[in-house]
């Protein structure tokens, strides 16, 4: 089926638009067109806050100055190590063959509907970024220590356990939202029932924590414990809301950072300490994982205004629904601060939804996601270009373009 988003310029640099009409209004018919290139973070109230941030979260979002282009570095042919690589899923997959088949070994399980539970998601049919993310990162790391182009085996097994713990998230997930589908199927919740998916989210977070005390490193053990205290923080403050907007941008992507980046930047972080014994490794591969991870979600959002639901593999305006005010939401808010209202009744009364995204995709909502988006990659990029050239470093700089580019 043919694309159903709007054609934005993802890489491009934005600026808000005048105060829109609301939904139904005349004169107003599609998305904004792309403005002039000016300074847009001039433009952009919220990314002022975000730069703010450095102050309330110093170790979570600093950001510093980035260039308003797509990096030239970000789309190799030919990596300046001087090898050639075609795709960084194809290069990260070498260290990953029988991936699905190892994780089911983990699942070690004799009851037949517990194991069919547990197994469900572990079908293949995924793209694997983050395993993908952590072992281009173990090799870029080995690279730059000592020059080997070898993954350890407790490198690949966080690889493994990053999955687990995701897959894990998404059961759990599912079950709070009552969800129905995920990737183009049945959610576990909707043909186990939610008792016996919770359950079966616990056994494989509880295979993953076996795997990870296998591995017999403390630090990682650390690393990898401090994902799943994240992901259930970022659930409780998906829960909430913030009637302040400052506050609730801040709380946005706090959230964001514990319930998506906490995963990518900790296990990036893991494979870097097994690796090399330099602290300042250890730190650009966080951020790395951090900024591409907060991008990721950002995208996400977007393309939950802007994907059809046949692409995304569950219904679009899904965060809407849920009661969630997302990036786009909260940039259109500014443009119509009527928004706010609906915001914090969670978008609860008939027609808040319909409404709200109308008021979404006729301010600059989406454009300006988009932009912090781009933004936090050319972060990720500038850390991540600090090591060693190597094919995997460079294949981790073009994973950050994917990233911006990505339509599920």
């Amino acid at each position: 089926m043919a694309s159903c988003r709007w054609p934005w310029r993802r890489c491009g640099s934005w600026r808000p638009a005048a105060r829109s009409p609301g939904p139904g209004s005349p004169g107003r018919v599609g998305p904004p067109g792309p403005p002039s290139t000016a300074d847009a973070s001039a433009q952009m109230p919220y990314f002022n806050l975000v730069k703010s941030l450095t102050s309330a979260f110093p170790n979570r979002y600093s950001m510093s100055r980035f260039h308003h282009s797509t990096s030239a570095s970000c789309c190799h042919s030919r990596t300046q190590s001087g090898e050639q690589y075609s795709d960084p899923f194809k290069l990260g997959w070498r260290d990953l063959t029988g991936l699905y088949e190892d994780i089911r070994k983990e699942l070690l399980i004799s009851t037949t509907e517990l194991k069919e539970m547990s197994e469900y998601y572990f079908d293949g049919k995924g793209k694997a970024f983050r395993p993908i993310i952590v072992v281009l990162m173990a090799r870029a790391c080995n690279i730059h220590h000592n020059n080997s182009r070898d993954v350890q085996a407790s490198q690949r097994s966080i690889a493994l356990i990053a999955e687990m713990i995701h897959t894990a998230s998404l059961v759990h997930d599912d079950v709070i939202d009552d969800a129905s589908s995920r990737r183009g199927k049945h959610t576990v919740n909707k043909i186990w029932g939610e008792k016996k998916a919770v359950l079966a989210g616990d056994l494989i977070l509880s295979a993953a924590s076996i795997a990870l005390a296998r591995i017999g490193n403390t630090t990682v053990i650390s690393i990898l414990t401090q994902v799943i205290e994240d992901l259930v923080r970022g659930e409780f403050l998906q829960l909430g809301s913030k009637e302040n907007e400052t506050e609730r941008f801040a709380h946005y992507l706090e959230k964001t950072f514990k319930k998506t980046a906490s995963l990518i930047a900790n296990s990036c972080k893991a494979v870097s300490v097994l690796g090399c014994p330099d602290p300042v490794v250890h730190e650009i591969a966080y951020q790395y994982g951090k900024n591409v991870g907060i991008a990721f979600q950002l995208i996400d959002d977007v393309l939950d205004f802007t994907s059809c639901s046949d692409q995304m593999g569950k219904p679009t305006s899904a965060d809407l629904k849920l009661g969630l005010a997302t990036g786009p939401v909260l940039f259109a808010c500014q443009q119509f601060p009527e928004m706010n209202a609906m915001i914090m009744r969670r978008f609860s009364l008939p027609g808040d939804v319909d409404r709200a995204r109308q008021y979404v995709l006729q301010s600059d909502g989406v454009q300006q996601t988009t932009y912090l988006a781009q933004r936090y990659c050319h972060e990720a990029i500038r850390e991540i270009s600090k090591l060693r050239p190597s094919p995997e470093r460079d294949a981790l700089i073009q994973l950050s373009e994917i990233v911006l580019t990505r339509e599920k």
